[in-house]
């Protein structure tokens, strides 16, 4: 294999890893305040997604064409409304269910999770046949040898980067990242501290669900092509990915997510008829790390939960 074409396998990888850590994150930050698995968070994914194309569609037929003005907005919007539907889902099924057995959490968001999928089947406009997802990044590339590094997987990638940056900034930083931090250390010491629990698991749900946006218009702007079922498939890539770097710390999310997209990169190149067995091989490895090591690549510590 000559240096061009592994560069471009790495750089392939390099954008799965950042998109399946971006769903990885969420899972994590649920589970670091709440102590839950939120099985709808691949399927919010999705109706960000199409709500992204949506935001586009009512924009384009407003006049409003320029690139990167319609990119902002659509962020905006699919951001704005994936993180009211968290906080929704939280408040309304997931947070009356907490003294319940943990087996009907993960049935509820499972059944959640359902029905916004079909919800995007059903009701948005040939919903079950996959979109066109808009290309509104810049085209070009640069030649490097036989490698050809596209100017538009540079800027998601470096826009992933900075709003995982982000986030850490805002979880060691600021006073909420302190509160979020503090509940999920200690939920009781955390209450009689003064920290509102109800508010701190409510945007502790919206940013999860806000990376979930991110990361669907990303995957749609990466294949230029969005469908109802594209969150179900990264929704369990996402949750392998926080369970492999260790459910519970946001660094072994993000490692975990280049991980997972790691060895669909060694599947492609190694074995034959590649992009058939390529998931078939990572989650065999998976399979096999986890029976070797459960808690994970990086062990999870009550006091550096999130």
């Amino acid at each position: 294999m000559n240096a061009g074409l592994l560069a471009q396998y790495v750089m392939n990888g390099l954008m799965l890893g950042m998109m399946y850590a971006l769903v990885a994150v969420g899972f994590t930050l649920f589970f670091g305040v709440l102590d839950v698995i939120k099985f709808s968070h691949g399927d919010v994914l999705t109706v960000g997604a199409f709500t992204a194309l949506a935001a586009y569609i009512g924009l384009t037929a407003a006049g409003v064409t320029s690139g990167p003005v319609v990119l902002l907005l659509i962020l905006l919007a699919a951001i704005a409304m994936m993180a009211l539907l968290g906080m929704l889902i939280a408040r309304v099924l997931v947070m009356p269910l907490r003294t319940a057995p943990a087996l009907n959490t993960l049935l509820i968001t499972l059944m959640a999770g359902t029905v916004l999928r079909e919800a995007v089947r059903l009701f948005y406009p040939q919903g079950a046949n996959p979109k066109p997802f808009p290309s509104l990044l810049p085209n070009g590339s640069l030649t490097l040898g036989t490698f050809n590094l596209r100017y538009d997987n540079v800027i998601m990638l470096a826009a992933g980067i900075a709003v995982i940056v982000a986030l850490q900034w805002v979880l060691r930083r600021t006073t909420l990242g302190l509160a979020i931090r503090a509940v999920a250390q200690d939920e009781e010491t955390a209450r009689s501290m003064g920290v509102n629990f109800t508010a701190i698991v409510l945007i502790t749900f919206a940013i999860g669900s806000g990376f979930a946006a991110f990361a669907g218009i990303m995957n749609g702007l990466y294949y230029n092509e969005i469908n109802f079922g594209m969150g179900l498939y990264l929704g369990v890539i996402g949750f392998a990915a926080a369970i492999v770097g260790g459910l519970g710390s946001v660094y072994g999310a993000i490692l975990g997510g280049f991980v997972f997209a790691a060895l669909q990169t060694i599947g492609t190149v190694a074995m034959p008829f590649a992009s058939a067995y390529k998931d078939v091989f990572a989650f065999g490895v998976i399979i096999a790390f986890m029976a070797w090591r459960p808690t994970g690549l990086i062990q999870e510590k009550i006091s550096e939960r999130v």
